[in-house]
C-alpha cells in the first residue's frame, strides 16, 4: 500500500510526526516494533515534560500521544522493519510479518537510541527501582539517598554533578585511574564534596529486595571487591542508536547517530529523521518532540514540491 508518509519508530518523535501528518491530511503510517512510546515507557514517572506540573508516568504519557495521533488519522501497526529501499521517489518498506510491506512518497526514521547495558546480574531485574539511565528524569527520587554512578565520560560526570543537588553522596565508579570527560567538567567533578570517585573499578552486581539496595564492585588491578551502601544506581556508559537496518543507506557519523540538517532532512531526497536517532547534542522527551514536528512539516513540504 501506498503512503504519503511511512514513520519508523513509535516513540515521542515519531508520534509527534504522525500527529503533524496525519492532521495535514497525509496518509500516514507508524510502524512501531514494540508499544508506542519505545523508551518513554520505561519510566516510572516523568517530572520535566511540560504541561503536567503534577508528573505523569511514561506508560500514560506515551499513551495520550498515541490516541491523541490516532485521533487525527494515523495508522499504526506493531512490526519489523527489515530493510527499506530508497532508490527512486517511491521508498519501499520490507516487514517481517506484513509480508507485503509498504511504499511511501517520504519516510522518517525515529527509531531512537537505547542505553548501552554493563550486562551485570541486577541491571535488569531493577531497572526502574533504583537503576537509571537518565539522572534528569529520575534525580529527584533519591532525595538525601547514597547513589552511584557508572562512568567516566562527559555524560557520567555531568550526570553526576547534577544529582549532587538531591543526593547526599554521589560516588563515580570508573574503570581506569582518570576520567574522560572534558577537563572543566572533571574541575567541577572534584571540587563538589558530594563526589567520591572509586577508580579502577568495575561493577560486579546490583542488589537489593523491591528496591537497589547495595553495589557490588571490583577493582581491576587488586582485585579486590566491595560492596557500596546505594539505593540508586546511573549507568552512562554510552548509547546505541538504532540504525542497524540503514548501513549505507543515509550518511551517519561515527556513533552510528544520523546525520542531519535543521530541517531534519538526511543525505537522501524525502528521508527525513528525529529524535534520539540523530545526532543531537541533548536527548530530551521535549527535543523528540520538536524535532518530530519539524520532520513531519518538511515531509509535508517536500511531498508539496515533488508530488
Amino acid at each position: 500500500m501506498l503512503y504519503d508518509v511511512v514513520i519508523i519508530g513509535g516513540g515521542p518523535a515519531g508520534l509527534t510526526a504522525g500527529l503533524y501528518t496525519s492532521r495535514a491530511r497525509l496518509k500516514s503510517l507508524l510502524i512501531e516494533k514494540g508499544l508506542p512510546g519505545g523508551q518513554v515507557t520505561t519510566a516510572e514517572f516523568i517530572e520535566n515534560y511540560p504541561g503536567f506540573d503534577e508528573g505523569i508516568s511514561g506508560v500514560e504519557l506515551s499513551q495520550k500521544m498515541e490516541r491523541q495521533a490516532k485521533k487525527f488519522g494515523l495508522e499504526v501497526i506493531q512490526d519489523n522493519v527489515l530493510n527499506i529501499s530508497l532508490d527512486g521517489k517511491i521508498k519501499k518498506v520490507t516487514l517481517e510479518y506484513n509480508k507485503g510491506g509498504c511504499e511511501a512518497k517520504a519516510i522518517i526514521i525515529a527509531t531512537g537510541a537505547h542505553p548501552r547495558y554493563v550486562g551485570v546480574p541486577g541491571e535488569n531485574e531493577f531497572r526502574g527501582k533504583g537503576v537509571s539511565y537518565c539522572a534528569i528524569c529520575d534525580g529527584a527520587f533519591f532525595k538525601d539517598e547514597k547513589v552511584a554512578v557508572v562512568g567516566g565520560g562527559d555524560s557520567a560526570v555531568e550526570e553526576a554533578i547534577f544529582l549532587t543537588k538531591f543526593a547526599e553522596i554521589v560516588y563515580i565508579i570508573h574503570r581506569r585511574d582518570r576520567l574522560r570527560a572534558a577537563k572543566i567538567i572533571q574541575e567541577r567533578a572534584f571540587s563538589n564534596p558530594k563526589i567520591k570517585i572509586t577508580w579502577n573499578s568495575v561493577i560486579k552486581k546490583i542488589d537489593g529486595d523491591n528496591t537497589v539496595k547495595a553495589l557490588h564492585i571490583k577493582n581491576v588491578i587488586t582485585q579486590e571487591e566491595s560492596v557500596l551502601d546505594v539505593q540508586g544506581v546511573f549507568i552512562f556508559v554510552g548509547y546505541n542508536p538504532n540504525t542497524e537496518f540503514l548501513k549505507g543507506l543515509v550518511d551517519i557519523n561515527k556513533n552510528n547517530y544520523i546525520i542531519t540538517d535543521e530541517n531534519m532532512r538526511t543525505s537522501v531526497t524525502g528521508v527525513f529523521a528525529a529524535g534520539d536517532v540523530r545526532a543531537k547534542a541533548l536527548k530530551q522527551i521535549a527535543t523528540a518532540v520538536g524535532d518530530g514536528a519539524i520532520a513531519a512539516v518538511s515531509a509535508e513540504k517536500y511531498i508539496e514540491e515533488n508530488f
